[in-house]
C-alpha cells in the first residue's frame, strides 16, 4: 500500500534546524518587520539541482492594503502563503498556471481589518474567503450560532483572520534543501482563550508535494476546548463535470436533509450549475496502522488531481463540501480533515467532536498535499485509497448526524 510518510512530522520533531539558514521576517515580540525580502539558492550558495526562491512582499490597494504574502517557488510548484490571513495558502501554480485553488467572488486577498466576523449573523468570515487552504479554528469552528453559554460563535473561528505574530524561513543547507516557513497564531482573550498555534509549511525543491505541521498549545492554567478544520478548496482546472473524489472512509452521511438528494452521487461532480445550493457530507475516515488516511480528487480525464494525506489520530473526521454553483458565484469543492464536522459547536459536543486540551498541553496536526499531474500519478493515488478500503465500500447512511430541523 502506497502511503507517503508525513515528512514534515519527521522533519520538525526538533525545533532546531541542523545546518540551516534561518531568516526572521516578522517578530512582534521584538518589533521586527521586513516589508520586502527575497532569496534564492544561488544567493545562499547552495548547489541545488533545482533552482528555488522565496519572496515576501506587501500588497497595496483596496481591501488587500497591508496584506503580506510569501511566494515559494521550488522549481516545480509556486505556492503563495498569506501570513496576514492565518498563514493560509492562497493558491498553488505549476508552469505559471494555477493548479490548486479556486475563483471566489472575493478577488482581493482581504486584510482582516476589513472583516467583521459577526456581521450577517456570524457569516462575516465569508467576506475574505478565497484561499486554497484555510485553518478553521482553533478556539471553535463550524457554522455560526449561539453556543450553550449564550455566546455567538461566528463561522469557522478566528484563526484565518489572525495575522501571524512571527514569520521565519528556514532553508536546509544540505540536500535536498528543504524550505520551511514558520508562523505563530495567537488566540488570546482575557478570561477566555489562551491558545497559540505554531504553524509550519515545508516543501522540497523539485518535488510536487508540500506539508503542513501545526502545533497548538494551551498556555492557560485551565483546560479548554479546541476545534480545527483544514478547509482545503479546489476549483478549475481539477474540478469540472465528471470530476471524481475518493476517500478512505467507512461511512458517509448527509450534513442536512438537502444533501440527502446527492448522497448516491457523492463521488462525482456536476459542471457549474445555477441554483445548486451547497451540499455537505460527513465522512468517517479509515486509516492504516499508523493512522494515516487519504483523500483524492481528480478531473474527468483522470490525468490531473490532488492527493491529501492526514492522520486520524489528530484529525478523526472528514467533511466533503460540494459547491458546484456558477463560475461567477464560486465553483468549488472542499475536502476538509478536522477534529469536527461543520455543525455549530453546541451540536458537536454530544457527538464527542469537541476535544479538550489541558494546561500546557500541545496538539499536533500533520497534512501532506501532492499534486497529481499524470494519469499514472492519479491511478496510483486512487489505488492507495482503494487499498485502505480493501474489499469494502463506503457505507451510505441517509440520516444526518444532527437533525437541524429540531435543533433550534
Amino acid at each position: 500500500m502506497r502511503i507517503k510518510p508525513l515528512i514534515t512530522a519527521l522533519a520538525l520533531l526538533s525545533p532546531c534546524y541542523a545546518q540551516s539558514a534561518e531568516f526572521t521576517l516578522t517578530d512582534a515580540a521584538s518589533n521586527t518587520y521586513l516589508e520586502h525580502w527575497k532569496i534564492d539558492n544561488q544567493q545562499l550558495g547552495l548547489n541545488s539541482k533545482t533552482p528555488f526562491s522565496i519572496e515576501k512582499m506587501r500588497l497595496h490597494g483596496g481591501k488587500q492594503e497591508g496584506v503580506d504574502v510569501i511566494i515559494i517557488n521550488n522549481g516545480e510548484l509556486e505556492v503563495t502563503l498569506i501570513p496576514t490571513r492565518g498563514m493560509g495558502i492562497f493558491n498553488v501554480k505549476k508552469d505559471g498556471k494555477r493548479i490548486l485553488g479556486w475563483n471566489s467572488p472575493v478577488k482581493e486577498i482581504v486584510n482582516p481589518v476589513y472583516i467583521d466576523l459577526e456581521s450577517r449573523n456570524g457569516l462575516g468570515w465569508l467576506d475574505g474567503f478565497n484561499e486554497m487552504m484555510v485553518r478553521c479554528g482553533y478556539e471553535w469552528t463550524g457554522h455560526p450560532g449561539v453556543d450553550d453559554n449564550g455566546q455567538l460563535l461566528s463561522l469557522h473561528g478566528r484563526a484565518q483572520n489572525t495575522p501571524s505574530s512571527l514569520i521565519k524561513v528556514n532553508i536546509s543547507e544540505q540536500a535536498p534543501y528543504t524550505i520551511t516557513v514558520e508562523g505563530q497564531l495567537s488566540e488570546k482573550t482575557f478570561k477566555k482563550a489562551n491558545l497559540v498555534t505554531q504553524t509550519a509549511f515545508s516543501i522540497t525543491p523539485g518535488e510536487n508535494r508540500f506539508s503542513i505541521h501545526d502545533v497548538l498549545t494551551n498556555q492557560a492554567d485551565y483546560k479548554d476546548e479546541y476545534q480545527i478544520i483544514y478547509h482545503s478548496n479546489y476549483g478549475q482546472p481539477i474540478l469540472e463535470q465528471g470530476a471524481k473524489v475518493y476517500a478512505a472512509a467507512s461511512e458517509i452521511s448527509p450534513f442536512n436533509d438537502y444533501a440527502k438528494q446527492g448522497l448516491a452521487y457523492w463521488q462525482t461532480y456536476l459542471g457549474p450549475t445555477k441554483n445548486y445550493d451547497e451540499m455537505v457530507f460527513n465522512l468517517k475516515p479509515i486509516a492504516d496502522a499508523n493512522g494515516n488516511s487519504l483523500a483524492v480528487l481528480h478531473n474527468k480525464a483522470a490525468n490531473l488531481g490532488v492527493e491529501m494525506q492526514f492522520n486520524t489520530h489528530q484529525l478523526p473526521v472528514l467533511t466533503l463540501w460540494k459547491n458546484t454553483d456558477t463560475l461567477q458565484q464560486g465553483y468549488v469543492t472542499g475536502i476538509e480533515p478536522g477534529t469536527s464536522y461543520a455543525y455549530n459547536t453546541k451540536f458537536q459536543r454530544p457527538l464527542g467532536l469537541v476535544p479538550t486540551i489541558n494546561p500546557g498541553e500541545s496538539k499536533h496536526f500533520d497534512l501532506t498535499y501532492t499534486v497529481l499531474d499524470s494519469k499514472s500519478a492519479v491511478t496510483n493515488a486512487v489505488k492507495a485509497v482503494n487499498d485502505l478500503l480493501g474489499n469494502n465500500s463506503v457505507k451510505q447512511v441517509s440520516t444526518p448526524l444532527v437533525d437541524l430541523t429540531k435543533a433550534e
